[in-house]
């Protein structure tokens, strides 16, 4: 539980979220209320632009922070978060996004005052994080279809965001060369997901065996199984047993490198990103702390 001697940020990004779950003064408001009410004053800081937030707890982690809070949505959450890991600050949550993968996971409140509640007086917990050439990440790291839906909801490609239909329809598997720290095998796959944790975000688990503290990784390869085969498939992301289904190969790895002919867009933790015909990742066990 935080206690008066400790050392409290806490970053907001003002535009995350609808405007129905506060303006940016009201959250600054909603924050100092929660503080003072454990007899804490924090240093209380608004986002101003994408980054800003990791600057931010850098400038936290220099200062002794015992706790960072941030409230955001998953980007937001990101930012803080890898650069809080390997330190001893740890990271509260007030989730304001529309996935928020790493709150439903570590089973924090979505009500703004119940999560800076959860972030003050749960005890801290370590959890794993996961690399990506060079890049942090929590929850879901893909290579594949699941890249492509990210980046286009990403760059609001479209008016509305993530994939059309005929996009969906026409999108071509891809033959992979997968070498992890046991094996070495080829497969043609629509997605290929490296999991620290079980979901996407939204409650969607495309690895419902994934745990982020368990040391390892959930490596998750989806087969083609033609347009009926496939959206048969969906449900069973909501229902957590997506891994029963047929074309769907888990693995429990450390580490993994993934090959292929062309370049290949991947994303993490929904952030889209243009890679190279080979990517590497392995875990990183125990890197965050976090209030949970």
């Amino acid at each position: 539980m935080t206690t008066s001697g400790t050392l409290t940020f806490v970053i907001i990004n003002p535009v995350s979220g609808p405007v129905s779950r506060g303006t940016a003064e009201q959250r600054v408001q909603l924050a100092t209320d929660a503080l003072e009410a454990v007899g804490l004053r924090a240093e209380i800081f608004l986002t101003e632009s994408e980054g800003h937030a990791s600057d931010l707890a850098r400038h936290a982690v220099g200062a002794g922070a015992d706790l960072v809070i941030a409230w955001g949505g998953d980007g937001t959450i990101n930012e803080v978060g890898r650069t809080l890991a390997f330190s001893e600050t740890a990271l509260g949550i007030v989730p304001a996004g529309s996935g928020n993968g790493l709150a439903r996971e570590l089973g924090i409140p979505f009500s703004p005052r119940a999560a800076l509640s959860h972030a003050l007086t749960k005890p801290v917990r370590e959890i794993d994080a996961a690399e990506i050439e060079g890049r942090l990440f929590f929850n879901v790291a893909g290579i594949g279809l699941d890249a492509l839906v990210a980046e286009r909801v990403s760059r609001k490609h479209h008016a509305h965001g993530g994939l059309r239909s005929r996009e969906l329809m026409d999108y071509a598997p891809v033959e992979y060369t997968i070498r992890t720290d046991t094996d070495t095998f080829c497969q043609t796959a629509l997605v290929v997901v490296i999991a620290n944790s079980r979901q996407y975000g939204y409650g969607a688990c495309i690895a419902p065996t994934a745990s982020f503290t368990d040391g390892e990784l959930d490596l998750v390869i989806i087969e083609d199984r033609g347009l009926a085969g496939n959206l048969l498939r969906m449900p069973s992301l909501m229902t957590g047993h997506l891994h029963r289904r047929s074309g769907v190969i888990v693995r429990k790895v450390k580490a993994v490198t993934i090959s292929a002919a062309a370049p290949m867009d991947f994303h993490v933790d929904g952030e889209a990103f243009a890679g190279g015909v080979q990517l590497s990742a392995h875990v990183r066990p125990a890197a965050l702390r976090v209030r949970a």
